[in-house]
């Protein structure tokens, strides 16, 4: 990982907390060019690191976040920020949708990296926790937004920078004890 993926990972960790922090403190239209600077940076730089990373998949990604972003800036909209957790939920739901439509899936390029020699029955299991990962981001990205359009800061900073988080790692946990169950069946 890079110093720019650490940012970004970053950024997209502490974005609820950011956007808590300096409403009403921070014109929208600065956090929104913050944003586009690290979308940009980050895309050019995985253009430059591999090959593969030009696929429609990294040009998808970009293009929302950078539309996002722009977005933001355009309306400079405090109200507007509170949409990014459900943008990146839609992002990483059409990323892994496309990927069980185009495999490799997401999962089995992971898993891969582990085990280039992945067996038939490793491939559809990686496919069947792909598909697990869709439904969630499409649930945790309908909480998301109904969290964005009620607007109260207090529950959206409560799900998006907390509640969501605690989701993800509960649903990396019973993936990774059901892998394990299936790896010593």
């Amino acid at each position: 990982m890079t110093l720019l993926d650490a940012i970004f990972a970053g950024l997209t960790i502490v974005y609820p907390f950011l956007v808590y922090l300096t409403l009403g403190r921070l014109s929208p239209g600065i956090l929104a060019l913050i944003l586009l600077a690290v979308y940009g940076a980050r895309f050019i730089a995985l253009r430059r690191r591999t090959a593969t990373v030009s696929s429609p998949i990294a040009a998808w990604t970009f293009f929302a976040l950078a539309t996002f972003a722009i977005v933001v800036f355009a309306t400079g909209s405090s109200a507007t920020l509170l949409y990014y957790p459900a943008v990146v939920n839609a992002m990483l739901f059409a990323v892994f949708g496309y990927s069980v439509l185009h495999p490799p899936t997401v999962i089995e390029r992971i898993a891969r990296l582990r085990e280039p020699d992945l067996p038939a029955s490793g491939v559809a299991y990686t496919r069947r926790v792909t598909i697990a990962w869709l439904v969630f981001f499409a649930a945790n990205g309908s909480v998301a937004f109904a969290t964005a359009v009620v607007a109260d800061m207090s529950l959206w900073s409560l799900y998006n920078g907390l509640v969501a988080y605690l989701l993800i790692g509960a649903m990396f946990a019973v993936e990774f004890a059901i892998r394990r169950r299936v790896r010593r069946a």
